[in-house]
């Protein structure tokens, strides 16, 4: 189920969010803490206000509610509030057993026994939850991973705890794939948003529904992903998700936040993952773990498509195509016979490499100058300190910018500041959000001819879209909803 958390002050408001968001959810949370207080004493009748069930919670500010009234006076409006044909009651761990039990039970209203940590995972979050279940008739638990270790112990209740009813909430940036796969850690439901969002890494329930279909993964269901540190900012779910729903495959495409890749891999062994794209930092990391490489990952040396084949993981690279698709035509034109690459991250490897295939004579820049040496010895190219950038001015046709400066939230960061364009340059930029980087919009102003982030990103999707299913990216599939 996708569990909608209201938000208004008022039960009106909080029936328009229900409205606004029907499509897309199976249950509600009424947040008694959230709703004006003559609201709040009012809530009993709002379950004949609506026609889905309703989760009735009153959260306390120790567990990232708004409710700081007295324990007594919190317990009149909850006992009030069971008045009304609720679904559900959330009674906190520590609350020991009263009348707000008794009357949920009189009444054939479930409880669900919930605690959360805003601090990490517990080490006994496993037997907490068994606790829980002795007390209640839905185990919750809402926590704070902090690394994709946390996450993978969260998913393991799945198989730890089975046959208990139970909620499973990871918060945060860390507890996003938990709360998109909420089924595959055992989760009766995962509680969505209707626009900002409520708790730490709470989802919009259309992204949920439409995007990622996470109310209908089950078992069967392929998992792929994007791996990255940050990478929440991705638009590759809005590639493949819809792609997958084109052709008719059961499967999901989400993002990663990892820190340790050792660690991943054992939570794709764990999740069964078909296979995943690779993002800064870890093209060049993700080597030593795969069984097989391609001929281009090979030459040069970074990977950002993993597919998991027979007894291994097996690497490609599909940014060297993605990267030349939009400029094809200019090199082989002569349009572009000189460049000058800013960065020599994995991306850029992949990037020079191409350019150099292709007969561009190529410079790279970079801060530190023993890896742009490195990288230009292997493409024998020429390189330079990132800070004598503007001895290229007016030297080159393309200028192709492969660092993460300017990604979000630094917007307004530029890896040349201070260069002068011609406006004879073609300035590409390989960040995706925001589409127009400060260096672009400097480049715009000089009369530069420009390409964006997002058309790499897209063509080299397709392209790993291909080698996880088999299939042409479909015509008909809309990626520009959720982009």
């Amino acid at each position: 189920m996708i569990c909608l958390t209201l938000s208004s002050k008022t039960l009106a408001g909080c029936c328009d969010e229900i409205r606004r968001n029907r499509d897309y959810i199976d249950i509600a949370e009424l947040r008694l803490d959230l709703l004006d207080e003559k609201e709040a004493l009012d809530a009993k009748q709002f379950p004949t206000m609506t026609d889905v069930p309703v989760i009735l919670t009153f959260r306390r500010v120790s567990d990232g509610g708004k409710c700081s009234l007295s324990e007594r006076a919190r317990k009149q409006i909850l006992l009030s509030a069971l008045d009304g044909d609720f679904a559900y009651v959330d009674i906190e761990e520590d609350v020991k057993k009263n009348e707000v039990e008794a009357k949920a039970r009189e009444r054939g209203i479930r409880i669900i026994r919930s605690f959360h940590d805003f601090d990490g995972v517990p080490e006994d979050i496993y037997s907490r939850i068994h606790k829980l279940i002795e007390r209640g008739d839905v185990a919750k638990a809402a926590v704070t991973p902090h690394s994709i270790q946390d996450v993978l112990t969260l998913f393991r209740i799945a198989d730890e705890l089975k046959g208990i009813p139970k909620i499973i909430v990871g918060m945060g940036e860390w507890g996003i794939p938990l709360r998109i796969l909420y089924a595959r850690a055992g989760s009766l439901l995962t509680f969505a948003c209707d626009g900002e969002p409520i708790a730490p890494g709470q989802i919009s329930a259309r992204e949920l529904k439409l995007l990622y279909r996470a109310d209908k993964v089950d078992d069967r269901t392929a998992i792929y992903g994007i791996i990255g540190n940050p990478v929440l900012h991705t638009s590759s779910p809005a590639i493949h998700n819809p792609g997958f729903h084109a052709i008719n495959y059961n499967a999901i495409y989400l993002p990663f936040l990892v820190d340790n890749i050792r660690h991943f891999f054992t939570l794709a062994e764990y999740l069964r993952m078909r296979g995943f794209s690779v993002t800064i930092p870890f093209k060049k990391d993700v080597l030593m773990y795969l069984g097989n490489i391609t001929r281009e990952v090979k030459q040069i040396g970074s990977c950002n498509t993993v597919i998991r084949v027979p007894g291994m993981w097996k690497g490609m690279n599909t940014d060297y195509y993605g990267f030349l698709h939009p400029i094809l035509k200019d090199i082989e034109s002569g349009r572009i016979s000189t460049a000058l690459v800013i960065g020599a991250g994995g991306a850029s490897q992949a990037i020079v490499w191409a350019l150099r295939n292709r007969g561009v004579k190529v410079t790279i820049l970079n801060r530190t100058l023993s890896r742009a040496e490195s990288l230009a010895t292997l493409n024998l190219c020429e390189y330079d300190t990132l800070e004598n950038a503007r001895k290229y001015e007016g030297q080159v046709d393309l200028i192709v910018q492969t660092t993460s400066v300017g990604l979000y939230p630094d917007f307004d960061a530029n890896p040349i500041e201070g260069f002068v364009f011609s406006g004879k340059e073609i300035v590409y930029d390989i960040i995706y959000k925001p589409r127009m980087t400060k260096l672009l919009r400097v480049a715009e102003a000089a009369g530069c001819t420009l390409h964006y982030g997002e058309e790499m990103l897209l063509e080299q999707g397709k392209l790993q879209f291909e080698l996880f299913t088999g299939y042409h990216y479909p015509n008909d599939a809309d990626y520009s909803a959720f982009a």
